[in-house]
């Protein structure tokens, strides 16, 4: 029976083949079939931006128009959170700013923006860093801080090191394998408390990184990442084969229960469940 209650946390700049390699945590669960992982390629180009927008949109940088990190404005779409909303379930977000300047407001004001609890905006409870280097532990601290005190239907975490990392060293980096050890641990206590508090998880990440220490071609390293799942209405287990991006929005409705909207592809992902089934 799904609990019809989601956290997406986005790792930006997560490898895939980094992920599979370093993210013990995420395996034991994998192994031990409480979740599923897929090989997922990212729409191009590979920023966060555009990215964001497609992961949250379910569309690609083509109808979306958000295709370089400089397009500084709302959102055109209707977003994950906009549905929600609109199905009566309450959003939150621990995230990024560009995510509070592509739904809530933009330009990011540094003073007005950083705590956003609102119930007119589609993220209806935001904390919302700005500096690259922002902790992850503290992401996920404020996040469980929203899942403590506001309950959302669907939350929103988004924690930066890994991508900053990797920029700093390159993905060839043992700073950047750290940081991936480094927030598998964080998930590690974050999880179970997602599951104890009725959650079903997605992670997934915007786009890789490559051995240049950036991203945004074409390449296995810039676009593949992984996906993994813990929900009752996705079989467990490895995925073989690769995925769209584009089934990371309508896996969300799924999961929550909502009806996608018209923008986005058919939810076509090997080891979902049907409704009966799950």
């Amino acid at each position: 029976m799904s609990s019809n209650r989601v956290v997406l946390i986005v790792v930006d700049g997560l490898r895939y083949d980094t992920a599979c390699t370093h993210m013990g945590y995420m395996q034991h669960l994998v192994e031990r079939e409480a979740a599923a992982r897929y090989e997922v390629c990212s729409e191009v180009p590979s920023l966060s931006r555009p990215l964001y927008e497609t992961i949250l949109t379910g569309t690609p940088p083509i109808i979306h128009g958000v295709t370089s990190n400089m397009n500084v404005r709302l959102s055109n779409q209707t977003s994950l959170f906009h549905l929600a909303k609109s199905s009566g379930k309450t959003t939150a977000a621990a995230a990024y700013y560009w995510v509070s300047e592509l739904y809530n407001h933009a330009p990011f004001r540094l003073f007005e923006d950083r705590i956003q609890l609102d119930t007119k905006l589609p993220i209806e409870n935001g904390l919302f860093y700005f500096e690259d280097h922002y902790p992850d532990s503290h992401v996920f601290a404020e996040a469980a801080w929203l899942m403590d005190h506001k309950q959302p239907d669907f939350l929103y975490i988004h924690p930066m090191n890994v991508d900053d990392d990797g920029h700093k060293f390159t993905a060839n980096s043992k700073e950047y394998r750290n940081r991936v050890l480094a927030v598998d641990s964080i998930l590690s206590l974050f999880i179970p408390k997602c599951l104890a508090q009725g959650y079903e998880v997605i992670i997934t990440a915007d786009h890789g990184m490559t051995s240049d220490g950036n991203h945004g071609g074409n390449t296995v390293e810039d676009r593949h990442v992984p996906m993994f799942v813990l929900s009752k209405q996705v079989r467990a287990g490895i995925h073989k084969g690769v995925v769209s991006q584009l089934e990371v929005a309508p896996l969300v409705c799924r999961l929550l229960d909502i009806e996608p909207s018209e923008e986005m592809v058919p939810l076509l992902l090997e080891g979902v469940r049907s409704l009966k089934e799950a």
